[in-house]
């Protein structure tokens, strides 16, 4: 019985990792895919109207989203069964770890990454840009941003910030349940506490549900605020540039994390993860 357990336990944990592995194989294809798009429609050499290229690109764009939808989809299938493995994935390397929020990145943090590559400071930039005509670069200098669309961009931020507060706050309590009933008093009325009860289960299993509410919330907040950037504020071709920024930095940031796992003697470890999502 115990070998048919543990078979099953690492029969889902494979399941788990495989998933990942196919997640992150999905973003460098994707990731060459924009950048070629990107270079189709700046060519000089291209014929292509600037009608077409933005159906092209729009194509590019949607296969992105399907793409992060069906990860999600997947992922969601696996967490019902075990949701606590999401919000701490062994899969992660430490650094991806250290910057997860419930089970993947904070969705404010795709404005950042706008804000970040168009080499400006919400703070000290949006005001002004507010107030009058001024626009500003979203990488080369190529593309700017409107007024309008920064206006967008700041509702945007605002909206999703208070989502992810709410969602946050929902998490804690859920945190704090452990320290409560009914946890506290089982806990403290075992006399084995290498065993669990059937309370136990029960009491867990009503809270590991109350946990995927929380995730498939945080998932939820995730893809709106991609879709909206992507396909609502951004043009076509200010939305490739901006997928292709955000993947080369999930990309990187694993990359690196797997780096600094060596460099502090966790190779071992890392070796035998696959990858997570630290963005999209």
């Amino acid at each position: 019985m115990q070998s048919k357990m543990t078979s099953l336990h690492l029969s889902d944990q494979e399941a788990q990792h495989s998933c990942f592995q196919k997640w992150m194989e999905l973003q460098q294809q994707d990731l060459l895919e924009l950048i070629h798009g990107l270079h189709n429609s700046s060519s000089p050499s291209s014929s292509s109207t600037s009608s077409t290229n933005d159906f092209k690109l729009k194509q590019l764009i949607q296969k992105s989203i399907e793409h992060f939808q069906d990860y999600i989809d997947k992922r969601k299938k696996f967490a019902r069964s075990d949701v606590t493995a999401y919000l701490a994935p062994i899969w992660c390397t430490s650094l991806e770890s250290s910057m997860l929020w419930i089970s993947g990145c904070r969705p404010s943090s795709f404005i950042r990454l706008i804000y970040a590559i168009s080499g400006k400071e919400l703070d000290s930039h949006l005001s002004n840009c507010l107030q009058g005509n001024m626009s500003w670069s979203l990488t080369s200098g190529k593309l700017e941003l409107s007024t309008v669309q920064m206006n967008l961009v700041d509702e945007l931020q605002r909206k999703t910030i208070r989502q992810e507060n709410q969602l946050s706050n929902k998490l804690a309590s859920l945190q704090e349940e452990l320290a409560d009933h009914p946890f506290a008093i089982i806990a403290n009325e075992v006399e084995n506490h290498g065993e669990i009860s059937r309370e136990a289960e029960k009491a867990l299993d009503k809270h590991a549900k109350c946990l995927m509410n929380v995730v498939e919330e945080a998932d939820k907040s995730r893809m709106e605020t991609l879709k909206e950037l992507v396909m609502n504020i951004l043009s076509p071709l200010q939305a490739v540039e901006f997928l292709v920024a955000s993947k080369k930095l999930h990309l990187c940031i694993n990359a690196w994390g797997k780096t600094r796992d060596h460099q502090h003697g966790r190779n071992g470890e890392t070796a035998e993860r696959n990858t997570c999502s630290t963005l999209s």
